[in-house]
């Protein structure tokens, strides 16, 4: 089987998509937006006319079987493409964007693609149509438990002080940074909050073990994978309830989940004071990449299967939104 995989900006946890669909024998070739993106420099519509061109030449040679498009901004230009069937699979921050036309657009996409895969309840409960609901693996090896004292000097910061991780840019008015900060300062506990964010992805995981708490103050998300990531490394998690927050730490020691800032802190308080870790990694057993890489192989299967073109139900997780 081979899959054209499009993409506006590689993720890791793409990465991580390509490699499990591979080692299943799917053959990928990944086909990116033209240009370089920065937050602060975004691409050009004239990156995007160019995008189109590149689908159609690779499409034509007749070797693939399908066209996946990962993410809601590129699910246009696989459904323009006349002759292979479509997968979508929607991030997040495509379907539950601020900006209404991102919506629009990944909506337009859901509706008309052969099938359509979401890695969270979030979504799934806003999504009108048929689709399969498959969380994003995490990478139980690399996301793992490490000494802390071990991490700190790895990652250069003293051993002496508690430490609430911010991981995400503060810059990114979603992720609440001013709120995090509240909550530190008016949390009964001493502790610094540290920003962490743009360091190698196999980095994150010695920050994480260095690190007391991660701290999520986040008014929206579709996720955030870095929850069940915290949770692979038996990081203590505090998170406002967004995403799959409740649904991954909901029942894990020395994690919370809450909604006032009041809440938040004195969760923060009950965690640094505990000083422990959690336990999980127990609930993050069945979210391995290995489940995520059979789901996907079987949607593949699903759709070349259906004659009629039409998505299939795939699994348990499959299911109408409201």
């Amino acid at each position: 089987m081979k899959v054209l995989q499009l993409i506006t900006s590689t993720r890791s946890f793409f990465e991580q998509q390509v490699s499990v669909l591979e080692d299943r024998g799917v053959e990928c070739t990944v086909v990116g937006v033209p240009g370089e993106y920065s937050a602060e420099s975004p691409r050009t519509p004239a990156d995007y006319l160019r995008f189109y061109p590149k689908i159609l030449s690779k499409v034509r040679t007749g070797e693939y079987d399908i066209v996946h498009a990962n993410y809601g901004l590129v699910a246009p230009f696989a459904l323009a493409q006349p002759t292979r069937p479509v997968v979508v699979t929607l991030w997040g921050t495509d379907l539950m964007s601020q900006l209404g036309w991102l919506r629009t657009i990944s909506r337009y996409g859901a509706r008309f693609a052969d099938a359509v895969v979401v890695p969270s309840p979030a979504m799934s409960d806003v999504l009108e149509v048929d689709h399969a609901l498959i969380p994003f693996g995490v990478d139980t090896e690399l996301f793992r438990p490490i000494p802390r004292e071990q991490a700190r000097e790895r990652v250069g910061w003293e051993r002496d002080r508690p430490i609430a991780l911010f991981p995400y840019d503060p810059s990114r008015s979603e992720k609440d940074f001013p709120r995090a900060r509240r909550i530190v300062e008016h949390a009964d506990v001493d502790v610094d909050l540290r920003a962490v964010n743009g360091v190698p992805h196999e980095e994150v995981p010695y920050y994480m073990n260095a690190s007391d708490v991660l701290l999520v103050s986040s008014e929206r998300e579709a996720g955030p994978m870095v929850v069940k990531e915290a949770a692979a490394c038996n990081l203590p998690v505090v998170s406002t309830d967004v995403g799959f927050v409740r649904e991954t730490i909901g029942d894990v020691d020395n994690c919370a989940v809450a909604t006032s800032d009041d809440e938040l802190a004195a969760a923060l308080e009950d965690v640094l004071e505990d000083g422990g870790r959690s336990n999980g990694r127990e609930a993050v057993d069945a979210l391995g990449l290995e489940a995520m890489g059979d789901q996907l192989l079987e949607v593949y299967q699903r759709v070349l299967g259906d004659e009629n073109g039409r998505p299939t139900p795939v699994q348990e997780g499959v299911s109408r939104g409201v």
